[in-house]
């Protein structure tokens, strides 16, 4: 199989459709009498991963660039209100295709996570945060790593070193990033009920010795750098290339699958222009797994 995006549009749209047979119930819900849609759930899902893989984040351009070169692979396309529209209602089905192929690669079962959270901007005027249907979720908050107040949401991230998106969330710029790895575990509790002795790597703001009390409690070994104050702890030698790890990825978010510039203005846009890139994301790391290539993480066949 070529490592190029008709490959990879292909395989998703084979494992989209087989999910779709075998759990019919997880499609979006639409009245069982009316008109079949022309473009089936499974060329929706692909369609939606390929439009963020190629980079754009204007729908109407997308669907114009799909017009004249992706006729080969979708016959019909709908205009973008319809898109759009399908799209939102499709969050679910997109993450459950997500998980669906993360527990399909050979490192789904790594007993090494890494944890962290990147900001989602959504606005910058003082007008947008005003009128925008974002708010009351969206707030102000600040990014350290880029010195910088930012109006929006936070991804917050549980992955492999390889990347490979293991659990995820958006919150609110200020959530407590412990709290909300605790509901991210507690939301699925056999995601660590089948791995015992689970290692998750984190940065200063995880910490806490309740916090930590409770993550032993879910058989989670935490490993972080030490506080100003703290002794050394356990692991620190290995935190700098580790921890690189997790902000890669954050790049490859950002850099590749522009992330930051989502578009999304009410909560079920966002999310579904968030799922998209992770979706993506999961996508080439298990078509490269299954393909034998070397660095699973690498869009670099796929984006053009």
């Amino acid at each position: 199989m070529k490592t190029e995006l008709d490959s990879l549009a292909t395989a998703l749209y084979v494992k989209t459709d087989d999910l779709l047979k075998a759990s019919p119930h997880i499609a979006p819900w639409r009245p069982a009498v009316g008109i079949v849609p022309q473009l089936t759930d499974a060329e929706l899902v692909t369609l939606a991963m390929m439009q963020a893989m190629l980079g754009f984040t204007s729908e109407a351009r997308w669907l114009r660039h799909a017009r004249l070169h992706l006729r080969h692979l979708f016959p019909y396309l709908p205009k973008q209100p319809g898109y759009n529209k399908r799209l939102r209602k499709a969050a679910e089905l997109l993450r459950r295709v997500t998980r669906l192929l993360a527990t399909d690669t050979s490192v789904w079962s790594d007993d090494v996570w890494i944890v962290d959270s990147t900001p989602v901007e959504c606005g910058r005027s003082r007008e947008t945060v005003k009128r925008s249907d974002l708010a009351g979720w969206a707030e102000y908050g600040y990014c350290a790593s880029h010195s910088r107040f930012f109006w929006g949401l936070r991804l917050h991230l549980v992955c492999t070193l390889q990347g490979l998106p293991v659990a995820f969330t958006l919150t609110g710029a200020k959530a407590d990033e412990r709290e909300t790895l605790l509901d991210l575990l507690a939301a699925e509790p056999h995601l660590v009920a089948a791995r015992p002795g689970q290692t998750l790597i984190g940065d200063k703001n995880y910490f806490g010795r309740d916090f930590e009390h409770q993550m032993a409690e879910h058989g989670i070994r935490l490993l972080r750098p030490a506080r100003k104050g703290e002794p050394e702890r356990p692991g620190a030698p290995l935190f700098k290339p580790l921890r690189q790890a997790i902000e890669s990825v954050n790049e490859t978010f950002k850099g590749q699958l522009n992330l930051e510039q989502h578009r999304g203005r009410t909560p079920g846009g966002v999310i579904a222009r968030v799922m998209q890139r992770i979706l993506a994301l999961t996508a080439a790391i298990w078509h490269n797994d299954h393909t034998g290539q070397p660095v699973l993480r690498s869009l670099t066949a796929y984006d053009h």
